[in-house]
């Protein structure tokens, strides 16, 4: 059975860099699993993605080497289950804002006696290169588990939050943290990089992995000088419209 890398590299204290696939494409997945990122996240809350097209897109990921992950729509058993059958290597649960919300996700993440997820379905172990019973007896040491704080008050409990056992990495959502503090997106309201960085600071004094989402090669260095160790970089639609602006640009000239 395969390693999950993406997680062995958290809880050895290095950084990972992984980025959004927020297109419902296999293909698009598949190709950027060739890439290189340590991780892959396949977007379920913000995009058109149905689970079977998820559930290929992890398949494609795997195939390719890399680590497949999925933020759920929403934090419920349901979603997640669905998820890691389907071969999902993590999850990333949106507005975790008490440590029994996060004790949950740990939970619906972990086969009995340690959580209480359910047993059942073949393609989480294809998905790791494994066989059932293998899968089974190792799925609690390899699925990362990834708690966003992304509103104020979680930020105010965020020590407790992350002192849940089993959270890997706490991933700040800066739009949805600023819309709680009343701030419009793309807001550079100091009052925000204050919360965004008392995240960072809680997540690696209790041992976890700080993370955030950035959008080019210089905010990922400043962030990792800051101590965030799980980035994301861009989105698939990001790099793909990105790269073709500015390759039109040049070829008319502005």
């Amino acid at each position: 059975m395969r390693t999950n890398t993406a997680r062995q590299a958290l809880r050895d204290g290095k950084v990972t860099v992984g980025t959004w696939l927020s297109l419902p494409d296999p293909f698009c997945a598949r190709y950027m699993a060739r890439v290189g990122f340590d991780w892959l996240n396949v977007e379920l809350e913000h995009s058109p993605t149905s689970l079977e097209t998820a559930a290929l897109m992890f398949a494609a990921i795997a195939a390719e080497g890399g680590v497949p992950l999925a933020r759920v729509p929403w934090a419920t058993g349901e979603n997640v289950k669905r998820v890691l059958d389907a071969g999902a290597w993590g999850v990333v649960f949106p507005m975790q804002s008490t440590p029994e919300e996060a004790a949950q996700a740990v939970a619906w993440c972990r086969y009995p006696p340690a959580g209480c997820r359910g047993m059942g379905g073949s393609m989480a172990a294809m998905s790791f290169g494994a066989e059932g019973m293998e899968y089974f007896a190792r799925a609690n040491e390899e699925i990362l588990v990834v708690v966003q704080i992304e509103h104020i008050d979680a930020v105010s409990r965020c020590r407790e939050i992350l002192s849940v056992p089993g959270v890997d990495a706490a991933f700040v959502g800066p739009a949805d943290l600023g819309a709680s503090m009343g701030l419009p997106p793309g807001s550079d309201d100091p009052r925000l990089e204050e919360a965004i960085l008392e995240v960072c600071k809680a997540a690696t004094e209790v041992g976890v992995a700080p993370g955030i989402h950035v959008f080019g090669a210089d905010a990922v260095r400043q962030r990792m000088a800051q101590g965030f160790r799980f980035i994301a970089l861009q989105t698939d639609a990001g790099f793909m419209v990105n790269a073709a602006s500015e390759a039109l640009s040049e070829v008319r000239g502005q």
